[in-house]
């Protein structure tokens, strides 16, 4: 079978965060069929590793899911396949697979990790479910997650934040609207501050991150004759690798210093830390290496950090364009298939 076709069928099974029992399967039954590979279901989480007499053990990991879409549109064209998870990251798991059927004899200890919902809140994370169950599969010297980079090694990552800004006013009747306040009104304040908010970058090891701030969602309203007393905002923003939750959180509240009143509020509604570049990994040095391009920042979150926390450097490789990831239009090359397949199997077998 070839890499497009391996990948075209990957992107046909539908596998939406939280539906992801028939990928699990799928890839199960397929890495149960090399003898060399001992296999684990945990839930919809696929764990399939080596066991011989090597010290170092290597993990390779990627997600089974994709942001909500319809797998059914895949298609396979000449030198290309289209279609949700295409790029993030169905092309990269398609050549984990191939590499892990593969009864060769790797330069130290694999483990290999499918895993669900990582599209969705990090408190649902198939990843965070093995850490709980089982956290001795999680066990090993460095981490390369199959996230797609363009054919580049994108180091660390940084933080994702959602943050809950709830502003106060006072009920009134709307032909007596003098009598209230309008929070509504209020939370233009907020929106003109985040609008106007200049991306902060700092440079960690020769890599530069660089901050994002977003509003994703407004709430508010009681009825068509009411001044409402409540309006909410929720904030995404993508924190760099040398800032803490506080200090994170810290620097939103400055930024809407002057807009928020006593009785308003800023909640923590999702935290994912980020990860600091870890290129004096042997390991991620080589890919960087065999890439023959600089190391770039992961400017958003991936389980690196999930890695970083439990003590394993963690870097981010794997076929396709970033920039295409959760698009209609996503789809991953041959050619990115085969640079991705080339370049991480020569990084395990110590080439």
């Amino acid at each position: 079978m070839s890499r497009l076709d391996a990948a075209y069928e990957l992107i046909a099974i539908n596998s939406v965060s939280g539906a992801e029992s028939n990928i699990a399967h799928f890839v199960a039954d397929r890495l149960r069929l090399n003898p060399r590979l001992e296999v684990e279901q945990i839930g919809d989480n696929v764990v399939a590793r080596t066991s011989g007499h090597y010290a170092r053990r290597v993990i390779v990991a990627g997600h089974l899911d994709t942001v909500p879409g319809d797998a059914s549109l895949a298609k396979k064209e000449k030198d290309r396949v289209t279609g949700l998870g295409a790029s993030d990251m169905k092309g990269s798991l398609a050549v984990m697979m191939e590499l892990a059927q593969k009864e060769v004899d790797w330069a130290s200890e694999i483990t290999w990790i499918f895993y669900a919902r990582e599209e969705i809140a990090r408190k649902e994370s198939g990843l965070l479910e093995i850490a709980t169950l089982r956290p001795d599969l999680l066990q090993g010297d460095v981490a390369i997650l199959g996230e797609p980079t363009g054919g580049s090694v994108e180091v660390g990552c940084q933080g994702t934040l959602r943050l809950r800004v709830s502003l106060r006013g006072k009920r009134a009747h709307i032909a007596r609207a003098f009598t209230g306040i309008n929070a509504i009104h209020r939370l233009g304040l907020v929106l003109s501050a985040v609008a106007a908010y200049e991306p902060r970058s700092v440079d960690i090891d020769g890599v530069v991150y660089t901050e994002q701030l977003q509003a994703v969602f407004v709430e508010g309203g009681v009825a068509n004759n009411v001044v409402p007393d409540l309006a909410t905002c929720t904030l995404n923003y993508r924190v760099a690798p040398d800032r803490t939750l506080d200090q994170a959180v810290a620097s939103v509240r400055e930024l809407l210093r002057g807009v928020l009143g006593e009785s308003d509020e800023i909640s923590v509604l999702d935290w994912g830390p980020p990860a600091p570049p870890t290129l004096d990994h042997d390991v991620i040095a080589r890919l960087v290496t065999l890439t023959g391009e600089k190391p770039r920042a992961k400017l958003g979150w991936t389980d690196v950090a999930t890695f970083w926390e439990r003590g394993v450097p963690a870097t981010n490789f794997g076929a396709g364009d970033p920039l295409l990831a959760h698009q209609s239009g996503e789809f991953v090359t041959e050619d990115e298939l085969n640079t991705f397949a080339q370049t991480l199997e020569s990084v395990l077998k110590g080439n």
